[in-house]
């Protein structure tokens, strides 16, 4: 235990763990981590899922038995994932418990090929939240356009959401007005607010790759001063919109019949530009009531040698401001750069889905029994 991961947790920033392996559960590497680096969630998505089956002979039982029943690889892909889920969810029970629900999560997201489909995800969330059947659990579900409707009315059921692929600070108060309707809806169905949590998942190194991708093209001494801003400036401007949008009235009105904030949670926390230090996007983003979920090298680098110097976020509005203003004087559009992002996301995802199909398939081809 050492005393970054003690501080960044005493900041008021719950720790998650971006990764998740039956490995992982198995070997008491979880539990280990909860227990040693303050680790109090775990968030998965199709590429997490995707290495994890396709390295080692970990579920090489399971998947056996699944081609012994002949079972579609969609059904297989369920079969095992919502296992994985189930079982760290069991893990972090305990956390989950001594939190009030507030930490002790894991996330499992719903198919990313539906994606732009509103009712299939949301069939698709209430699916997932009864494989698993664990209260620990957040569905995932990305925010694009017919996602955010998807988010309310899943909210609105009383299950918990993590939303993600957010890059934008539009979408973001999008996606945090969904909540609030989630929730005004859970309220009028007689639903438990106190039970009901949510994560906003804020992309934050991809938009650096892109942007200083632009800048590069540019090429300017002015240009390159900006290279490393645009993702702490962005993710900066969204908590001061959380701050707002969770001081408001309506916002009141639904804490005092138990709600619960969404918290924001800053995603893709690995740093892709060697050039920069690898906890940048955990030490300058410090703020009560945040989520950071980190890849186990960003985890370790931060336990290694991280700064934890208290809040780097609040006070930072208008630089931040200043710092997007500046990139739109240089011709870099905001709004293209994160309907880049938005497109590209859902793609990766969907890609990484389309993988883990093909792998799972070759498994269970490889593992099903001979005829006879």
């Amino acid at each position: 235990m050492t005393d970054a991961l003690k501080r960044l947790s005493e900041a008021g920033v719950a720790i998650w763990l971006d990764d998740l392996s039956r490995k992982r559960i198995t070997s008491g590497n979880l539990a280990e981590l909860i227990d040693q680096q303050h680790v109090v969630g775990v968030t998965t998505n199709p590429t997490i899922f995707q290495k994890a089956i396709s390295q080692g002979d970990g579920y090489d039982q399971q998947l056996s038995d699944l081609a012994a029943r002949k079972v579609t690889v969609e059904e297989a892909i369920r079969m095992i994932t919502t296992a994985d889920v189930r079982d760290a969810a069991d893990i972090l029970r305990p956390v989950f418990d001594a939190t009030d629900g507030q930490d002790g999560r894991v996330s499992i997201e719903v198919d990313p090929r539906l994606a732009h489909n509103e009712k299939a995800t949301v069939a698709e969330a209430k699916q997932l939240a009864w494989l698993v059947d664990r209260p620990n659990t957040l569905i995932k579900i990305p925010a694009t356009m017919a996602g955010i409707p998807a988010i309310s009315e899943v909210i609105g059921r009383g299950i918990s959401v993590n939303v993600t692929l957010i890059f934008s600070l539009e979408r973001y108060r999008a996606v945090m007005d969904a909540y609030l309707s989630g929730l005004e809806k859970a309220k009028e169905r007689g639903l438990d607010l106190s039970k009901i949590h949510s994560v906003a998942s804020f992309f934050v190194s991809r938009v650096d790759s892109e942007v200083d991708k632009r800048l590069n093209d540019i090429g300017t001494d002015e240009a390159k001063a900006l290279r490393g801003k645009a993702a702490l400036a962005n993710a900066r401007l969204a908590y001061q919109a959380y701050e707002e949008v969770f001081s408001s009235d309506r916002w009141n009105a639904l804490e005092k019949a138990g709600a619960n904030r969404q918290r924001p949670l800053w995603a893709s926390t690995g740093v892709k530009d060697p050039a920069y230090p690898d906890t940048l996007y955990v030490t300058e983003l410090v703020a009560p009531n945040t989520v950071n979920t980190m890849p186990e090298a960003t985890l370790e680098a931060t336990d290694d040698h991280g700064e934890i110097t208290g809040d780097t976020v609040s006070g930072t509005y208008e630089q931040a401001r200043a710092d997007l203003d500046a990139l739109e004087k240089l011709g870099i559009s905001y709004d293209d750069v994160v309907q880049v992002l938005e497109e590209e996301g859902v793609e990766k995802f969907e890609a990484s889905w389309n993988d883990l199909l093909k792998s799972t398939q070759a498994e269970l081809e490889r593992l099903a029994p001979s005829e006879g």
